[in-house]
């Protein structure tokens, strides 16, 4: 069969990994790609293939759907599902598509509907106040005890939360957004959130729509420094499992917040069928929502995907013919790690053009047992090395029988890995290794 994945970063990168080992995919075309992916190749030999079509060009997309005729989509990143591609490529042309169509995908195209849509169906998130105009939310701020959270409404591509530790920082938060401009039309209107207490968490699950299946559990690292210190980031690394998701936990997750997200959607005539990822924060009194996302979450698909040993295509297809339910989805037990470098000045104005050090002509790492080297940002340039192209240049992850051997094995292949002005955290999985 022939396969379309849409998107260009690291988690694109580990879906055409993915699907390439899957015996049905013959033909594996990616739009627009990276270096990395282009180096690809599925099991009968053909290389991957690029289109240079932005995820977010709707109308491009279409024209190669139409030319190509896939047997299957499969869409990477928020910005195409919240532009309805998947209603698009359904309605006109028939083909079968990963990922929620337009209405479910709001879940994660508007923090304002989402949050509204817990409270009213009774799901456990944090308090919050919506604001559109920017006077009346600094306002706000000024009345308020701190900590709070600033939120751009609409996607901000991981970088629309703010943590403000007192009323300064929340005014110039505020401004950042709906005044400078600085998310474009996402900060347009904001929200304004009590900070939550405890260890944040992420628990994606794939759906058909009735039936959940639970993916390995996972922890991101959101902040730019070690100590889990600077601003926001898209995420510099993962690691699976998340030793803070006991079973007891899981169970709590999903019986509280994520059936109950389920039938809410189903009752607000939001069909879904993908994945519907869990921000979620551990605090004192349970789980609670701190966002969702509508699609596999980047570095921590990086993490899940090794870890499946079900064939992605079979599963992806139960999802989309709403026969989950009769799908047994095999995991496997070694934990993984991801560790992202990230270019100079990542995550505000990066240097790209950096050449990159220590690749094979795979792309890869040679010799390193239990890594696989997913690129996020990088290009091929036309002597045929690779270099950086935007922030978060490569996704290194290592898969191991322990989780300290996984971080280690991680942590070696990056030190075998150069380019100017590279950086990365040094503590991902920290916390899991001090809870053991």
């Amino acid at each position: 069969m022939k396969v379309l994945v849409i998107g260009s970063g690291g988690r694109e990168h580990a879906l055409c990994w993915k699907l390439a080992q899957s015996d049905r995919v013959t033909r594996l075309i990616c739009a627009p790609g990276n270096a990395g992916i282009a180096l690809g190749r599925c099991k009968n030999g053909s290389a991957v293939e690029l289109a240079p079509i932005k995820a977010d060009d709707v109308e491009k997309l279409m024209r190669l759907a139409r030319l190509e005729k896939p047997d299957l989509i499969v869409i990477g990143p928020e910005t195409p599902l919240v532009l309805g591609l998947v209603d698009k490529i359904g309605h006109e042309l028939g083909i079968p598509c990963f990922g929620p169509g337009y209405r479910g995908a709001e879940l994660e195209g508007s923090k304002i509907l989402t949050k509204n849509l817990l409270r009213k169906h009774g799901i456990p998130t944090a308090d919050y106040v919506v604001f559109s105009e920017p006077e009346r939310a600094i306002e706000y701020v000024k009345e308020r005890d701190m900590p709070l959270v600033i939120k751009a409404d609409g996607l901000a591509a991981g970088k629309g939360v703010l943590m403000c530790e007192n009323a300064v920082e929340a005014e110039t938060a505020i401004t950042r957004a709906m005044v400078d401009g600085e998310f474009g039309d996402a900060g347009k209107s904001i929200l304004i959130e009590e900070m939550l207490k405890g260890e944040e968490t992420s628990v994606m699950a794939l759906t058909d729509g009735s039936t959940l299946a639970v993916l390995p559990s996972t922890q991101d690292h959101k902040r730019v420094l070690d100590g889990d210190m600077g601003p926001n980031t898209g995420g510099m690394g993962a690691y699976s499992p998340a030793p803070i998701v006991t079973a007891e936990l899981e169970t709590r997750i999903v019986r509280e917040i994520l059936v109950p997200t389920l039938h809410a959607l189903r009752r607000e005539e939001r069909p879904f069928k993908g994945v519907l990822y869990a921000g979620i924060m551990v605090t004192e009194s349970g789980p609670k929502v701190l966002e969702y996302n509508v699609r596999f979450g980047d570095p921590e698909c990086q993490c899940i995907l090794p870890r499946i040993k079900s064939d992605i295509v079979d599963l992806m297809e139960a999802v989309i013919n709403e026969k989950l339910g009769d799908f047994d989805m095999q995991i496997s037990e070694e934990p993984t790690v991801c560790v992202v470098m990230a270019a100079e000045g990542y995550p505000a104005k990066v240097t790209t053009g950096a050449v990159i050090h220590g690749l094979n002509a795979e792309g890869q790492l040679q010799g390193a047992e239990g890594v696989q080297i997913f690129h996020g940002a990088t290009t091929r340039l036309k002597d045929g090395t690779v270099a950086v192209s935007g922030g978060r240049v490569l996704g290194v992850t290592a898969t191991a029988a322990t989780l300290p051997l996984a971080v280690s094995r991680a942590y070696q292949a990056c030190e075998k890995i150069t380019f100017d002005g590279a950086h990365y955290r040094k503590d991902i999985a920290g916390r899991a290794l001090k809870r053991k």
